[in-house]
């Protein structure tokens, strides 16, 4: 069963919502706007129940079916990026310093295409709960909602997301059982020591020669430390000190990220990058902190909840169009506090060819809209069916 035709019928007015929404951009909670352009959508079509100012400015709204049943989660993030943007387009951001860089634009229209065709037909036993969800690439909006409680408030009994994937064919799904993507560590090293002139460095505690020895040293964890039969990455990604060549500076400041699967080896990547910092801190005679955040947890799916996806999407586009056990990747996603409260499954969308994700020439395929929308009408339906 391909693209829904009422749907693709709506093609020319889901392009006008995701452009609109790309040309005015929010970053991270303060999506009010798009909640409001959100919300004002979901009305017009009739959804039953609109509940907003979650996680300040997420909402959630809900479709009743036909009869009774279960409820499905369909999860939407609507956060741009901090970002200048470079594409040129006419309908490129209005918001200096802020892009939709990473199609979030188009995930909020996709659900919105389901949601007026859900309205529409109501062809489902169960409700289904529409969650626009802000601050996916900075505060973990999906995690602040789960705290909020809209699990529970809501009695929802699975959640699904979609992202789009550049460089796979539109209309192409990929997902996988089990770990999808990372779980995230992030990490901060402020070391002090003794500036002065650069000329008499017997007179002074250099802070860069263990800021070198420490990042240096990090590196060998993964390759000393670690079972490399589990996927692990540590990126030393910021080094800041000094302000010209003769002067040795007082401090110097390192900055990076870890990402992981299983929290035992991110507690030993923790760990060992204590040491090493308190070890190269006293042998080089400065003062040396390590501050170690961790962030969202590993995407996990549900197996059960994969096949099934999986097989909504066949129904879409075609089972050569789907694959159902990508390999698992290292980026992160903060609807693993979904999936955490709830069994489900995260899907990749193809994109077609474009700019990568967070790049400043990246703009949504709006082709995609109908295909994706379709994926979560079709999977309301085909999880909540109507008896008879």
């Amino acid at each position: 069963m391909p693209v829904i035709n009422s749907i693709a019928a709506n093609a020319d007015e889901m392009q006008r919502w995701r452009r609109h929404l790309h040309a005015h951009p929010e970053i991270e909670f303060d999506c009010h706007e798009t909640a409001a352009f959100v919300a004002a959508r979901l009305r017009d079509f009739g959804v039953d129940e609109i509940h907003q100012g979650i996680a300040t400015s997420g909402l959630v709204a809900i479709i009743q079916g036909k009869g009774q049943g279960g409820t499905i989660g369909l999860r939407a993030d609507m956060d741009a990026l901090p970002m200048p943007e470079t594409t040129g387009l006419d309908y490129a951001s209005t918001n200096a310093g802020k892009m939709h860089a990473c199609g979030h634009d188009g995930h909020t229209t996709m659900l919105l295409g389901a949601a007026k065709y859900l309205c529409e037909t109501r062809n489902f036993a169960g409700r289904v709960a529409l969650i626009f969800q802000p601050a996916e690439e900075g505060g973990g909006g999906a995690g602040v909602m789960v705290e909020e409680g809209i699990m529970d408030r809501f009695a929802i009994d699975e959640v699904y997301a979609l992202h789009n994937l550049p460089n796979l064919p539109v209309g192409h799904f990929e997902t996988t059982p089990g770990p999808i993507m990372a779980a995230v560590g992030e990490f901060h090293i402020h070391i002090r020591g003794k500036g002065g002139h650069a000329a008499f460095p017997q007179d002074c505690t250099d802070p860069i020669v263990a800021a070198i020895a420490i990042a240096q040293a990090i590196q060998t964890i993964l390759s000393r430390n670690h079972d490399t039969r589990q996927e692990a990455v540590i990126s030393v990604t910021q080094i800041h000190t000094g302000s010209t060549d003769n002067v040795i500076p007082d401090t110097a400041y390192l900055n990076g990220t870890v990402r992981t699967f299983d929290p035992e080896v991110q507690e030993m990547i923790r760990r060992r990058m204590q040491d090493i910092v308190t070890g190269q801190g006293a042998a080089f005679g400065v003062e040396a902190e390590l501050t170690f955040e961790t962030h969202y947890p590993a995407t996990i799916n549900d197996a059960d909840k994969v096949a099934f996806a999986a097989g909504v999407a066949a129904e879409i586009s075609g089972a050569d169009a789907v694959v159902a056990d990508r390999p698992k990747e290292m980026g992160a996603e903060d609807f693993s506090y979904m999936l955490e409260e709830r069994p489900g499954a995260y899907l990749f969308i193809g994109q077609g060819e474009s700019a990568g994700l967070h790049h400043p020439n990246y703009d949504f395929n709006d082709a995609v809209s109908p295909v994706g929308a379709s994926f979560f009408a079709r999977l309301v339906e085909r999880a909540l069916p109507l008896e008879g």
